[in-house]
């Protein structure tokens, strides 16, 4: 594109935040209106207000229906095995219980009613119980490997999905013998409560510190007044996250800061224990599927493959930030010697001085940028901003049922064939008893059955307020890059075309998932896209200014070597415990802390690995996962949409070769087609070395 067609087409689409909110106005309909009447939703299965007792009994039709096509697909002979009766059957009913079941389990987030949120919750118990026997059944697993080895012309797609049964049949012992399946069982028990326990002493720790009002300087009145005082009138800080960052981010005092720091790092002394013995089990647990560690067993189902390319990856990024992150800790120590003399730089002082920097750099005042985001300008630019540059039509679905008046469904169309291809519900405002985060749920896969497409529908949940004394609710800037970096997982959900609803949409490979959505957040911090989705909350006409927006650019990859170098250092300790066994993990922390933080040392006393719940649940051998998918997005952002963020032929080749495949494609395969070489780090890289 020429320099002067790309800069009318910039004129035209650099509309401010009011402008993009009449431009969708015809679609969006922002304040809801009674409806009287109930509509289908044409292509969704999704059933929305079911009753205590429908969730329960619509449960048990599930469960039955599963239970019968499984016992079908177990008695094929197996010199009968083919793709009409193993695969097919069991695709489509994935295909078809998928919606039936996020049915009965959604409810348990969003629903009013009490008694329907407790029935979804024993619905969700009792289908887990019944699909966890089913990835367990050796006479529907031994039917599956059959057919790996006839083969009987399965298309690739088929192939793989056939693969990741048996894989997943494998994953969960049912090849073995019937002595190392007591044994799995009795590690994965033992993993299991070990787990919780770790997780259960975190929660249950109530332990505290006091201060005076003098050894809290620095702190907002407001924080302090929301902390309770003990009998002698100091004020109590809760060893917990919530309490404990904004001490060691704002709180003047050194000592203060290093207390904190100190007993924060002490915490559930009993967990250090615990977690040396989760992880020999682990290993053995790896060992006994085959694999050499744990590290092993849990990338071999991920982008990165292997233990070996997640350490080549840490390291590499490591290196390479060693220069920057040096010469941030040499100001961070110059700043400290001049506000607190000779007293030694440590690691509960890197919150405190890089914010101290950072707002003499950038003077952000985040109270003042939050007026320019009211909640309803900024969905309906986020929506635009979608729909151009991804060649989508949003409409929203009047009429249609709803568990709640300020739900909201819309239909996804191609913007060229005009053909429908999903559904996504936004369920963003505050209530009683409602999920408390924002996340984006699939209620229904994509998929192909018969040549028919089955469309994928979404729902996005947030936790917004609609108004506050009478005035539109305002977002948070960081609730603006949440909201781009949940409704990329929409979009990415939408544009799936898998032919099997185990390849859809937010089914993926957990280091490939999170690339689309990281990507969109780029979004948040450019001037064409901030100005759409901006607008002063007394005068929409008036959108966040440039200078504004260039400062926000800056602010966001300021200072950010040194916090990526200690995101690391978290990410390698978390990889070799798991790759290598008898580790003296309390000699790890004090060797490697030091070694990633360009010398700085490690907080003398504490024992990090008695509080890091990452570890123990949920992320274990994983940690690496979202640094990973934050340098690709990079690297995709840089070669494709850096120098035009509305690059409509970019968007669609994102949306054709990235999105639309879905799980049943190498994710590395997919982002290579995409951009032209192998994924690289090093505009991860450039875009912090060129802010500092």
């Amino acid at each position: 594109m020429g320099k002067q067609q790309k800069r009318d087409r910039n004129n035209l689409i650099a509309l401010t935040g009011a402008a993009a909110l009449l431009a969708v106005a015809v679609n969006f309909a922002i304040n809801k209106k009674h409806r009287s009447k109930i509509i289908d939703v044409p292509g969704s299965k999704v059933r929305v207000n079911l009753s205590a007792s429908e969730i329960l009994k619509l449960a048990k039709s599930i469960i039955n229906e599963s239970k019968k096509v499984h016992d079908a697909v177990a008695s094929v002979p197996l010199d009968k095995v083919g793709y009409v009766n193993v695969i097919l059957p069991l695709a489509e009913l994935e295909a078809q219980l998928f919606p039936l079941i996020q049915s009965c389990v959604f409810p348990k987030w969003l629903a009013v009613s009490e008694d329907v949120r407790k029935a979804s919750a024993e619905a969700e118990r009792k289908i887990d119980t019944h699909i966890s026997m089913c990835r367990k059944r050796e006479d529907v697993y031994r039917v599956v490997k059959a057919l790996t080895v006839t083969g009987d012309g399965l298309s690739t797609d088929a192939k793989s999905f056939t693969r990741f049964l048996v894989r997943e049949f494998e994953r969960n012992g049912v090849n073995l013998t019937l002595s190392k399946k007591e044994e799995l069982q009795r590690l994965t028990a033992n993993i299991d409560e070990l787990s919780m326990q770790y997780i259960r002493n975190l929660d249950d720790d109530c332990s505290f510190l006091l201060f005076t009002d003098m050894e809290l300087e620095g702190l907002p009145p407001e924080f302090l007044k929301s902390l309770e005082r003990s009998e002698d009138g100091k004020r109590k800080i809760i060893l917990r996250s919530h309490q404990i960052s904004p001490v060691l981010e704002l709180c003047k005092v050194g000592s203060t800061r290093r207390a904190v720091a100190l007993s924060y790092g002490r915490r559930c002394e009993a967990n250090f224990t615990i977690l040396e013995q989760l992880i020999q089990l682990r290993h053995k647990l790896a060992r006994l599927l085959g694999f050499a560690n744990y590290a092993d067993y849990a990338t071999d189902v991920r982008m990165a493959k292997s233990s070996s390319k997640v350490f080549e990856f840490l390291e590499s990024l490591s290196a390479s930030l060693n220069d920057l992150a040096y010469r941030e800790l040499l100001m961070l120590k110059e700043l400290k010697k001049k506000e607190e003399g000779e007293s030694p730089f440590g690691m509960e002082d890197l919150s405190y001085y890089v914010k101290r920097i950072k707002d003499q750099q950038f003077h952000m005042n985040f109270g003042v940028i939050r007026q320019y985001f009211p909640i309803n300008l900024v969905l309906s630019g986020i929506l635009k901003i979608f729909q151009d540059l991804f060649g989508l039509s949003f409409k929203e679905v009047e009429g249609a049922a709803l568990w709640h008046p300020e739900v909201q469904l819309f239909s996804v169309s191609d913007l060229s064939s005009k053909e429908l291809i999903g559904y996504f519900y936004l369920d963003l405002y505050s209530r009683v008893g409602k999920y408390a985060h924002t996340c984006v749920i699939a209620l229904q896969n994509g998929s192909l059955n018969n040549g028919s497409r089955q469309i994928p529908v979404a729902l996005l949940v947030s936790q917004f307020e609609k108004e506050v004394d009478g005035h539109p609710g305002l977002l948070q800037f960081s609730e603006v890059v949440n909201l781009f970096h949940e409704f990329g997982h929409v979009v990415h959900h939408i544009c799936n075309c898998a032919s099997f609803s185990k390849f859809s949409g937010l089914l993926l490979d957990p280091d490939f998932v999170e690339i689309p959505a990281l990507l969109m957040e780029n979004w948040c911090y450019e001037s064409l896209s901030l100005r759409l989705i901006s607008g002063f909350h007394q005068d929409i006409t008036k959108p966040i200014k440039d200078e504004l927006c260039k400062s926000l650019k800056k602010w966001r990859c300021s200072f950010s070597a040194l916090k990526l170098k200690q995101e690391i250092f978290y990410c390698l300790f978390d990889q070799i415990i798991h790759s290598t066994e008898n580790v003296d993990v309390s000699g790890l922390f004090k060797h490697l802390y030091p070694k990633v933080m360009v010398g700085l040392p490690l907080l003398g006393g504490i024992n990090p690995a008695s509080c890091f719940p990452r570890t123990a649940i949920g992320y274990e051998a994983t940690c690496y996962s979202h640094i990973w998918s934050e340098v690709f997005a990079a690297d995709i952002f840089s070669l494709k949409f850096h120098d035009d963020i509305f690059n409509l032929q970019a968007g669609l080749q994102f949306r054709n070769k990235v999105l639309a495949p879905g799980g049943g494609k190498d994710p590395l395969e997919m982002l290579s087609d995409f951009l032209g070489r192998e994924p690289s780090i090093q505009a991860f890289l450039d875009s912090r070395a060129d802010i500092n």
